[in-house]
């Protein structure tokens, strides 16, 4: 049985979400999985050059075909996430003929700011880069490096502007749900808190909150006991 590779966005004023979503994943999933943080402080080789950007791991999930060693494939998640279903039926989406798979969100942000007190723009394909289904072994992905990372804008990389567009698969929404941006949907597979995690006070009770304080819960049960 394959091992799933999941590569996680991890920022230190967020800490906690990093460790919700993956308990969130380890809760339902029916195959291995192997997580990779995506901290900053862990590469030595990538230096964050980028100025722009609401979290630590805007770019460096671009880096995730390198981390694997440019073999097989990979997930990457935004850490600001809860898996309600099995993550093995989003990994059984992989189309080898596909650089990357992604939900191809066609949106405009119903919030100008968002946590932290970041700026929330409309740019193209926004959140298109937020569940990423990588094909780490695409020839197309080799250019990919901490080199490549570094030098290029945020508009060339979340808009997978090295790709041919025919080299850009689709995944179902289900995996990459943006609450609040869209209706409530408890048959989401992926709920993505793109505006800000619940474990921030002023979202705390945002839309679909609940069911993140439902997995940050049970990583609490038995402490102190």
């Amino acid at each position: 049985m394959s091992r799933i590779q999941i590569a996680v966005g991890y920022d230190p004023r967020e800490a906690v979400a990093y460790h919700v979503f993956c308990q969130s994943v380890l809760e339902r999933a029916s195959q291995p999985v192997a997580f990779t943080p995506l901290a900053l402080n862990t590469f030595t080789s990538y230096t964050e050059q980028h100025t722009d950007g609401s979290n630590t791991f805007i770019y460096s999930r671009f880096l995730t075909p390198y981390l694997m060693d440019y073999q097989g494939w990979a997930i990457f998640a935004d850490g600001d996430m809860i898996c309600l279903d099995d993550i093995a039926k989003l990994w059984a989406l992989r189309d080898e003929s596909k650089a990357v798979m992604v939900a191809k969100h066609d949106y405009k942000t119903k919030a100008q700011q968002k946590y932290l007190g970041n700026k929330n723009q409309d740019y193209p394909r926004k959140n298109w880069s937020s569940v990423i289904l990588w094909n780490c072994a695409h020839p197309a992905n080799r250019c990919l490096d901490p080199q490549y990372v570094m030098t290029h804008p945020g508009s060339h990389l979340h808009r997978f502007a090295w790709l041919d567009d025919a080299l850009i698969g689709e995944i179902p929404k289900a995996w990459n749900w943006l609450t609040t941006e869209y209706p409530d949907n408890y048959d989401a597979k992926l709920l993505h808190y793109t505006l800000g995690t619940p474990c921030f006070k002023d979202y705390a009770e945002s839309e679909m909150a609940e069911l993140w304080h439902a997995e940050h819960d049970k990583i609490n049960q038995g402490m102190g006991a």
